[in-house]
């Protein structure tokens, strides 16, 4: 029996994974959230590893506050960096396959085509620098460690765009969107699906994947889409970034060439709006 833990129990992915283990028998989960196994004690961390013996560790943990980063850029680093390198390198120690999820906030946010894996990263917010120094530490202490970029993560569980979306047309009779910002939605459930699939590979190749759903949007299209889906009569206005100033730069570009999974690990990808409106379906 195949055995996976899964770091950040309590997150987006994280619930999407409880989700989805219901359909694997023959896997044995172990789901830890932060309050579980705070992932930046080594000895802890090691302590679990000595006792489940995880084929696979998946880690969804995961300090996510954009723009409070600014401001407490320690917690950020500890989450999201050097609670990476120890999970890495005990996975390492182990023999464990370490699985890591990373960020379109890596790159600088300024293309106008699709990144690939290896175009240069050189993130805007403390937030993607501390994405971006998770995954140096994960391929530093484990160099057999595959890392997962993604985009716009939504699902029905935890706060995301979708459900604060949801909500505000419900309680307004008009909002306003920012529609100069490109990137692809993700459902969680389809990241945690695509994971899966490379756990099952006949092949473990490790490195750096982009994944997310198909197709690409701004955030203004993006409400449009969910006002359509839900109904709603509420007017979505479209204002620029500039009317909508936060403490944490955002990327006006970030959408991602996702040909290396396909290849590598024949993911199949969804269409943004058809897995939209799965996940509404499930609200």
């Amino acid at each position: 029996m195949i055995k996976i833990l899964i770091t950040g129990a309590n997150g987006q992915l994280g619930k999407e994974f409880r989700d989805l283990a219901v359909t694997f028998p023959d896997v044995e989960f172990l789901f830890l959230s932060r309050e579980d196994l705070p992932i930046h004690h080594f000895e802890l961390v090691r302590n679990v590893f000595d006792s489940f013996k995880p084929n696979f560790c998946i880690n969804c943990a995961a300090y996510t506050a954009v723009d409070k980063a600014e401001q407490e850029k320690d917690l950020a680093l500890l989450v999201n960096a050097e609670s990476v390198g120890v999970l890495a390198a005990v996975s390492h120690l182990h023999k464990t396959k370490f699985i890591h999820i990373s960020t379109d906030y890596v790159y600088d946010g300024l293309a106008t085509v699709p990144y690939t894996e290896d175009a240069i990263t050189d993130p805007q917010s403390v937030y993607g620098l501390s994405k971006k120094m998770g995954e140096e530490e994960a391929l530093k202490n484990d160099p057999d460690a595959v890392i997962i970029r993604t985009s716009w993560v939504y699902s029905k569980h935890g706060n995301n765009f979708v459900k604060t979306m949801i909500r505000l047309m419900n309680e307004k009779d008009s909002i306003s969107v920012v529609s100069d910002q490109h990137g692809t939605p993700t459902w969680a459930a389809d990241i945690a699906s695509a994971i899966m699939q490379i756990v099952n590979a006949t092949n473990w190749v490790p490195g750096i994947y982009n994944f997310a759903n198909d197709g690409e949007t701004t955030w203004y299209d993006f409400a449009v889409e969910i006002k359509k889906l839900i109904g709603s009569k509420c007017i979505v206005n479209s204002i620029p970034t500039s009317s909508y100033p936060t403490p944490a730069k955002r990327p006006h570009y970030s959408v991602l060439n996702k040909e290396k999974i396909v290849s590598v690990y024949q993911v199949k990808l969804k269409d943004w709006k058809e897995s939209l409106r799965k996940c509404i379906e499930g609200l």
